[in-house]
């Protein structure tokens, strides 16, 4: 089923060997990768948006040790309790958490605006959809997704109602109070709880709060893999470099990971 939405007419893109084309006679080549890029240049608000080609090299490399496992194993255990067709993980990153989702749908579609990202997702799963481009205009038709997902990225309310079939649902998972806290202890002078419950007042008027989850992941990780931690995180620009610094002479780090997971149906 196509479900891609051309960026500029909002036409049905279809497939047609190596090119995705709409009736309007816009078309965007399948890169050597196998990636589609819908991030179109009036959509841009900067030449390379996203995440940065060594943040996702630092994720790629934390999350492929299995740290984040846990949370992995949670959601992946979610879809198989909703047997749904068609998902859009939005914010896909690197693909970590799409490629493990993707063995429980019959159609996945992996979305983020980090070209970088996505180019690494691409390579490691071929059958995932992937496609560069923005929340802010979702590139998928109307009512044709069973399921949008949001780890810990943001979420387009408006175009999550606008794709996702009646009675569709919405994963969202983000950090809980606690999440990585001896970590944000040791980089800023203050420490204030992440709030969570934020997205549910958000997302009240348009959709059902069906369940949530509480999930923790406990570590030790050695200096590198607390550098790749730091680095694949928005602690890393928002610290003092001195403290960071400090921080990433530590030898060895004792931490738990607190993760919220909401699943919302749509109303």
């Amino acid at each position: 089923m196509n479900v891609l939405m051309c960026p500029v007419c909002r036409q049905v893109l279809k497939l047609v060997q190596r090119t995705w084309r709409c009736e309007q006679g816009h078309s965007y080549d399948l890169a050597k990768q196998g990636y589609v890029n819908l991030h179109v240049v009036q959509h841009k608000h900067s030449k390379t948006p996203g995440d940065t080609p060594e943040s996702v090299l630092a994720r790629r490399l934390f999350l492929s040790e299995g740290f984040y496992q846990p949370l992995r194993d949670a959601v992946v255990a979610q879809l198989q309790q909703l047997q749904l067709d068609t998902l859009l993980d939005i914010g896909c990153g690197e693909g970590y958490y799409t490629s493990a989702m993707q063995q429980q749908v019959k159609q996945c579609i992996g979305l983020d605006i980090a070209k970088a990202a996505v180019q690494r997702a691409a390579k490691l799963n071929p059958h995932v959809t992937w496609v560069v481009g923005t929340g802010a205009t979702l590139p998928v038709v109307d009512q044709s997704i069973d399921i949008c997902s949001s780890l810990f990225s943001p979420i387009p309310k408006d175009e999550i109602k606008r794709v996702l079939k009646p009675q569709g649902y919405l994963l969202v998972v983000t950090p809980a109070p606690e999440h990585l806290y001896a970590m944000r202890e040791a980089l800023f002078d203050e420490v204030k709880p992440h709030q969570p419950n934020k997205f549910v007042e958000q997302l009240q008027s348009d959709f059902v709060l069906v369940l949530q989850q509480h999930i923790e992941s406990q570590f030790i990780l050695n200096q590198d893999q607390l550098k790749n931690l730091v680095a694949m995180t928005p602690y890393a620009y928002k610290a003092k470099p001195e403290k960071r610094q400090q921080l990433e002479q530590r030898a060895e780090f004792q931490l738990i990971a607190h993760f919220q997971m909401y699943l919302f149906q749509k109303k």
